[in-house]
């Protein structure tokens, strides 16, 4: 008798995406792709073929044959099939850090005559922590929001915290810990009818949920590759910066890659008039090479799509989680939230690192959240409910 996952895979437009990945045979199910996804087959022949005909058969002429260009023209395919974003305003460059501190001082430099930087207390680390540095190095103030792990970060709240010396604000679209989805657009407008401008975090929902960053009038926003995008391990974040502020942003590290004239070696340094502003040293190649698979592979399979698979998966998810008795604290509301689901146990670390030992890799937070990350491109239905099983086994009274 075929189970409910089975019915549920049966049906599955996006189903037959999952085989363009290299699944891993030795797991029961793989779902912390909120943290690192799967390794795309058509990027593992692209990695290769560039190692073997380009560096190898090219060597550096291969600069001036394709790889300048990169992290423009790789910005400019991921803003318009993911970010709702028009050429020149975005680019592939250095880690989520590097970029949020590019673009912490770019934004807050738009506001001159404003000294606060607002963001609440319970985002990402590095977030916070560059957000702290950026604002003690500029003189200006840090104001913290306090919200509810669930409900999250609402008009309301921020409303009750913007004033005339916001300057800037920096938000999360997804929550990494309970996977609240933030109305970006509604945020947005609120931030602006301060005459603040917003920073989007969107680590955690590009590629999974739609994006419409020109629609939505977003100034800045940052995001890695590496989660639903599939761009292998520590690969290469991206920038969007508003052509409207492209003129005014300006950014600390003014490396050579961002200077106007790339090749002229000039005795001073003058910032390119375009997204390239934003870039400072030599770019990794591969890296970039590696995200553009993922985007496209993206890409084909539709956001719209994606998106309705993500809901469902985790609709899934939470009723069988609602079955075991386990504390969801992820919103109930599917359009609510990202795509993962997020269990508070008291012993979330030691029923983590027994899922792993058992095939299932979830995702611990601290101090008791067990996040289960579901990539709709690679993961299925019967392996979501294989490693909720594992988990609600493990979860239970010790024997």
């Amino acid at each position: 008798m075929a189970t409910p996952s089975d019915v549920l895979d049966r049906a599955d437009p996006l189903a037959g995406f999952r085989e363009r990945f290299l699944i891993d045979d030795d797991l029961v199910a793989y779902l912390d792709g909120n943290s690192l996804g799967r390794l795309p087959a058509a990027t593992a022949d692209r990695l290769a073929s560039f190692v073997r005909e380009e560096w190898g058969g090219r060597l550096i002429r291969g600069w001036e044959e394709s790889w300048v260009a990169l992290p423009v023209t790789v910005g400019d395919e991921l803003g318009a099939a993911l970010l709702g974003a028009a050429a020149g305003q975005t680019v592939i460059a250095d880690s989520t850090s590097v970029n949020i501190y590019k673009l912490l001082h770019a934004a807050a430099g738009v506001r001159p005559d404003r000294d606060e930087i607002l963001i609440d207390a319970t985002n990402f680390p590095t977030d916070r922590y560059l957000v702290e540095s950026v604002a003690a190095s500029r003189g200006m103030t840090v104001r913290w929001l306090e919200p509810d792990l669930v409900e999250n970060v609402t008009v309301e709240l921020l409303g009750g915290a913007l004033s005339d010396r916001t300057a800037v604000v920096v938000l999360s679209q997804v929550d990494y810990r309970s996977g609240t989805l933030l109305d970006l657009p509604a945020l947005t407008t609120r931030i602006h009818a301060a005459g603040a401008v917003v920073i989007w975090d969107l680590c955690h929902s590009v590629g999974v949920v739609p994006i419409e960053l020109d629609r939505d009038s977003v100034d800045f926003a940052v995001g890695c590759t590496y989660k639903y995008l599939n761009g292998g391990p520590g690969a290469p974040a991206f920038m969007y910066v508003a052509a409207r502020h492209l003129a005014a942003s300006s950014q600390p590290i003014a490396g050579w890659w961002s200077a106007a004239d790339l090749f002229a070696m000039s005795e001073t340094y003058e910032a390119a008039p375009s997204i390239r502003k934003m870039l400072s040293g030599t770019p990794s190649v591969p890296g970039i090479l590696a995200v553009q698979e993922g985007v496209r592979l993206v890409a084909e399979a539709g956001l719209a799509a994606i998106r309705r698979k993500s809901e469902q998966l985790t609709a899934y998810v939470v009723e069988l989680l609602d079955e075991a008795g386990m504390e969801i604290v992820t919103p109930r509301e599917p359009a609510l939230r990202g795509s993962h689901v997020t269990v508070r146990h008291p012993d979330a670390r030691r029923v983590s690192v027994e899922m792993t030992q058992q095939g299932v890799v979830p995702d611990f937070r601290e101090p008791d959240l067990i996040r289960l990350g579901l990539s709709p491109l690679a993961t299925s239905f019967a392996e979501a409910a294989a490693g909720v099983a594992v988990l609600v086994e493990l979860a239970g009274p010790r024997r």
